[in-house]
């Protein structure tokens, strides 16, 4: 027998739809942490009881309301229809993926139906199946969007520490989990009999007082960080190497200090110093005035291909002493992938696009003078892949250069900040996250914040950086762990929909002739 909706779909639909805004709330601006809880508390039990076609509709109106609101920033320069089609696509991914949670209520207690498997195996076959679509959404079409994971709106939250234990996946994994098991509890009215409450009850608090893994002290590093405040938009005005300009005014107050290294946010050099040599001997004098090597940033042409790239400068070294280019370049952003056919559909704003740039292959780290530096550019940081490779490489900090000014006035950088810091706590490692037009600002490895510029302000950071060797679960295991708290729930369901199967066939009539399932 089916189970009955929790809630009919006419009340379903207005709370999965204040359910998406009630999650919004809980990432930067905003940023009230609890809400995320409250958020997938309410699409939760929209699904329950759904028949496929229903979780696909509430699962919908769910995902439409939060990514419209969570994602608004993209009109500010570039209007709706990029806003829609992006929210759009995350819409159709998370209302298919719905499905699956939806499957997950309703086999996995016929399979197991006693009270135990209700407060724990069901909630940790919903939290598989919810962080499975995290992990597909941030992963495809493309290189995916992965930029609204659930574990990412903690970055304040008391569960934050976690991150460094399980990632980010295996931290979203728990708030679900944990979710859903109140659900449960609450649906088997459980405070009536307490060995059902006490154990979760326990394991809740034990959760919370999970310490940060411990990395080790590897002493400091001075790091100058400029924020031009320049015309670094797509559609700021601006005459050639304005940017640059910039940069280099805001540097001044660093020149006569004591540096190890000067750095510079993603397209900071608005030239490519590589082909350019005026601009490579502006730079080599840039070094030699500070008296500390570069990391800088600019597009580069590279035979006939162009790249987003971070380089290591260094007045008398045969420049660039190191490459790296941006391993997941922005679809639509910064390439169009499948040109052909979205020039079709929006010609006007696809033809804004003129570069195309190429995904990078080159590992995220320098070696800086023996100290290790990870590395992502701008929206690289939501990728795991890009922050784990440069933990394992021997990162000792990391140097996020970002370029917002497409954003201005938005809380783009704000939420891309919540994901800097918990990077910080994963991989329990100082991260000095530098932007254009801001907001920049060194956080130290549990998440707090060491000094800042706010935004739209000309102005440097001069800090002694700590520095961390060591590499938490989170780096080693990670890729396991996603496969384990995620990409499981999809033959654990497939299983499940077997056995139901089967049972449903060898299940005896009824008086009716119908099965007794």
């Amino acid at each position: 027998m089916r189970v009955r909706p929790l809630l009919p779909l006419w009340l379903a639909l207005p709370v999965a739809v204040a359910g998406g805004a009630v999650l919004d709330l809980a990432f930067p601006d905003v940023g009230i942490w609890p809400l995320a809880f409250v958020g997938t508390a309410m699409t939760l039990v929209t699904l329950i009881g759904r028949s496929a076609w229903g979780a696909v509709a509430v699962g919908a109106v769910f995902a439409a309301t939060f990514y419209l609101l969570h994602i608004d920033w993209i009109t500010r320069y570039l209007g709706v229809v990029p806003w829609f089609a992006l929210a759009g696509v995350e819409t159709a991914l998370n209302a298919a993926g719905a499905i699956i949670i939806t499957l997950s209520y309703r086999w996995l207690p016929r399979v197991l139906p006693g009270s135990w498997a209700r407060v724990i195996a069901l909630p940790a076959l919903v939290a598989a199946a919810w962080t499975a679509r995290e992990q597909f959404v941030g992963s495809w079409p493309y290189t995916g969007f992965p930029w609204a994971r659930l574990g990412m709106s903690q970055s304040d939250g008391p569960l934050a520490e976690l991150a460094s234990w399980l990632g980010v996946s295996g931290l979203s994994f728990v708030m679900v989990f944990f979710v859903a098991a109140v659900i449960e509890a609450v649906r088997l009215r459980a405070w009536r009999r307490a060995r059902l409450v006490a154990p979760g009850a326990i394991a809740a608090v034990l959760l919370v007082l999970v310490p940060q893994f411990p990395t080790t002290d590897a002493g400091t590093m001075r790091v100058g960080a400029v924020q031009g405040n320049g015309p670094s938009g797509y559609f700021d005005r601006r005459e050639p190497y304005d940017v640059f300009r910039a940069q280099l005014a805001a540097t001044q107050p660093l020149v006569g200090q004591d540096l190890d290294l000067l750095l510079w946010p993603e397209g900071g050099v608005d030239a490519d110093p590589i082909n350019n040599t005026s601009i490579a001997d502006a730079l080599d004098d840039l070094s030699t005035e500070v008296g500390a090597p570069l990391l800088v940033n600019a597009a580069t042409e590279r035979g006939d291909k162009v790249y987003n790239t971070s380089m290591l400068w260094e007045a008398g070294a045969e420049n660039p002493l190191a490459l790296h280019d941006k391993t997941h370049p922005v679809p639509m952003g910064e390439y169009v992938p499948d040109r052909w056919f979205f020039e079709a559909l929006a010609p006007d704003l696809i033809g804004l696009i003129q570069r195309e740039y190429t995904p990078g292959t080159n590992p995220p780290f320098f070696d800086v003078n023996g100290v290790g530096v990870g590395l992502a550019i701008c929206f690289d940081v939501i990728y795991d892949d890009v922050i784990w490779d440069g933990a394992r490489d021997g990162a000792q900090v990391y140097m996020f250069q970002t370029n917002n000014a497409d954003f201005r006035g938005t809380d783009e950088n704000l939420q891309q900040l919540g994901f800097a810091r918990m990077r910080a706590i994963e991989t329990g490692r100082t991260v000095v996250n530098i932007s254009t037009v801001g907001t920049s600002q060194v956080i130290a490895p549990d998440g707090s914040v060491i000094d800042g510029l706010a935004a739209d302000t000309a102005g440097s950071l001069l800090v002694d950086v700590p520095l961390r060797t060591g590499l938490t679960p989170a780096v080693v295991v990670g890729p396991a762990v996603q496969w384990l708290l995620g990409w499981s729930a999809l033959p654990v369901l497939a299983v499940l929909g077997l056995v139901v199967r089967r049972r449903t066939k060898a299940a005896p009539p009824t008086e009716d002739g119908a099965a007794g399932v």
